[in-house]
């Protein structure tokens, strides 16, 4: 296996930060320092998810109904800000945000689609929209793939295992199709979940901290991000920014949309694939990594 190595340069304008939290972490207890520090660098790889959180809960607060721009479209604006943002700051290549882009394409016609069949609504008025659905929805898919493409590059994540390219596809396609499919035969979700174990089960992810390699199986690493997208998901009811059948009270999305979220995340990780390429752990590590 390679040697670890340091790979998580952040750029010039970051260095000076980054060079204080190591100094600060140097001075606790390794064990303590290292769970920080990933806590750290995947709230870094997770920036886009965060601020759109963050945008979607300010704005249920602050915002009133007659102000003249309305507050999807104000998030639309305040998303493609902030994509284009990360682009000029180097924060993500122009591959990888061709692939969010075509994730976003992709999740903006599957949420056309759901809302036709009543899954959920967008309950307020928006400019940019289409057949219902508001075009800020596509970047709360975009962050997804952004996410992968970061945690990616500032983790180092190798990969032992992996299967090959056109089996994944053809598990993503899967995926994706069910999620039309099963309104009109059955849904094949459970044999889904299978076939992720069977492709996926012996794949381990080794991820660099500091200097010393980790390493966790892909499909509990899904399990895990499937959580928090799941908990993200209640925020974004709790605030109102769509809402599922019956849900004119607030209460918890049903346990079912965890698993939804876990294939979801097949399908995401997978077009991040195409531009990041699953490396198996003695690839000597590329020069310039930044997050």
């Amino acid at each position: 296996m390679r040697e670890p190595r340091d790979v998580h340069a952040t750029g010039p304008t970051l260095e000076p930060l980054r060079l204080a939290i190591r100094g600060f972490l140097s001075r606790l207890p390794p064990g303590l320092s290292e769970f920080i520090l990933f806590g750290l660098k995947q709230a870094w790889a997770c920036l886009f998810g965060a601020l759109m959180l963050f945008l979607i809960i300010a704005t249920k607060l602050v915002w009133q109904p007659e102000w003249a721009l309305h507050r999807y479209d104000a998030l639309f604006l305040a998303a493609l800000s902030i994509q284009i943002l990360f682009l000029r700051l180097k924060m993500e290549s122009w591959d990888e945000a061709k692939v969010i882009l075509i994730y976003h394409v992709v999740g903006t016609l599957m949420e056309i689609f759901k809302v036709h069949m009543g899954s959920w609504t967008y309950p307020e008025e928006a400019v940019f929209r289409i057949a219902g659905v508001p075009l800020f929805s596509g970047f709360m898919y975009a962050s997804v793939g952004s996410y992968m493409a970061r945690a990616i590059r500032i983790f180092d994540m190798r990969f032992t295992h992996y299967p090959p390219f056109a089996l994944t596809a053809l598990l993503a396609l899967a995926i994706y199709l069910n999620f039309y499919a099963h309104h009109y035969i059955i849904d094949l979700r459970l044999g889904l979940f299978v076939a992720t174990v069977l492709l996926f089960g012996r794949v381990r992810i080794y991820f660099t901290l500091e200097r010393k390699a980790r390493w966790m199986p892909l499909v509990v690493a899904a399990l895990l991000t499937s959580v928090f997208l799941w908990i993200a998901e209640n925020i974004g009811t709790a605030t109102g920014i769509w809402l599922y059948p019956g849900q004119t009270v607030w209460h918890m999305v049903s346990l079912q949309k965890l698993g939804s979220w876990y294939l979801l995340l097949y399908v995401s990780f997978v077009l991040v694939t195409i531009v990041c390429k699953p490396q198996p752990p003695d690839t000597p590590p590329k020069s310039g990594l930044h997050g």
